[in-house]
């Protein structure tokens, strides 16, 4: 396991046995004291983008050959999935105007101005010499260390499949039922077939559906930074995100697991079984 100190916490087994690789960027929840005590946020309310226990439903992945890389720092400090130059004018004093960028409109950049609900972490601005420490210190590190892992399994493997892990708000799935009488529970997200092999996908979704979970793709999550910026299939490096609907495991008002998080974990712990087995061939996804 990685120093304490570190903005993230890397769990690798005594030996690799897969290609896939898991990482969740968005669950860490070491809130540093200059956030705490500068945000206009209670406790709660700022954990509100987080996502909560993610770390804890893909724990197993370790245990059956694979490496998981999990934040320590909490999203709503930095944001590991997004381009370390999506700064926020409206946030960050100083920072360049560029053309349009949604999530930077909508307040979710790399530094973010806002949580879940557009609700405001700050009164007013933060130093752009602030925003870029807070880079260096956990953005650059975070990445530093996916990279080096992901070059690792590909010389190991021949491919590097990454599975980035995240969960979605329950109430983010009531515009996409569209004609479906049965809501999704799980979103993958492959930049529409732009990060990773479609049949890798497509297992990847057997491994869910399989378990009883309803998938869809790419919509409202495609993907964003990690799987833009790692999915090279072209280059036997494939990136897939995967959204899980928080109501299945916790309480989201409270943000605590439901009494039922054991029944969850338990089935998590078999489709993650299957996805580390997709990086046990014999011979490595063909390129595309």
């Amino acid at each position: 396991m990685s120093d304490p100190a570190l903005p993230y916490a890397l769990y690798r087994p005594a030996r690799l046995t897969t290609s896939v690789v898991f990482a969740s960027p968005h669950s860490g929840r070491d809130y540093p004291a200059d956030l705490m005590t500068r945000t206009r946020l209670d406790g709660r309310q700022i954990r509100s983008s987080e996502d909560a226990f993610v770390d804890r439903l893909f724990a197993p992945a370790t245990e059956l050959g694979a490496a998981l890389l999990c934040a320590r720092v909490p999203r709503a400090y930095v944001d590991l999935n997004r381009a370390a130059d999506e700064l926020d004018p409206a946030l960050v004093e100083g920072a360049r105007r560029r053309g349009h960028n949604p999530r930077i409109a909508s307040g979710l950049g790399v530094i973010p101005r806002v949580v879940a609900g557009g609700r405001p972490i700050y009164d007013g601005k933060i130093p752009l010499a602030e925003a870029e420490a807070r880079l260096e210190r956990c953005w650059q590190p975070y990445h530093a260390t996916l990279q080096t892992l992901l070059a690792e399994v590909h010389r190991g493997f021949g491919e590097a499949v990454l599975i980035d892990c995240h969960s979605m708000p329950h109430e983010a799935l009531d515009a996409i039922r569209r004609n479906s009488r049965r809501r999704p529970d799980v979103v993958l997200g492959d930049r529409f077939g732009a990060s990773a092999d479609s049949q890798l996908v497509d297992r990847i979704e057997a491994a869910f559906t399989g378990a009883g979970l309803n998938v869809i793709r790419n919509a409202p999550f495609a993907g964003a930074y990690v799987a833009q910026h790692y999915g090279r299939p072209a280059r036997g490096r494939h990136a897939v995100q995967i959204e899980i609907d928080r109501a299945l495991y916790m309480d989201e008002a409270q943000i605590e697991p439901r009494a039922d998080f054991d029944a969850f974990a338990t089935l998590m712990h078999g489709i993650i079984a299957e996805l580390t087995e997709l990086g046990r061939n014999d011979q490595p996804l063909a390129a595309e």
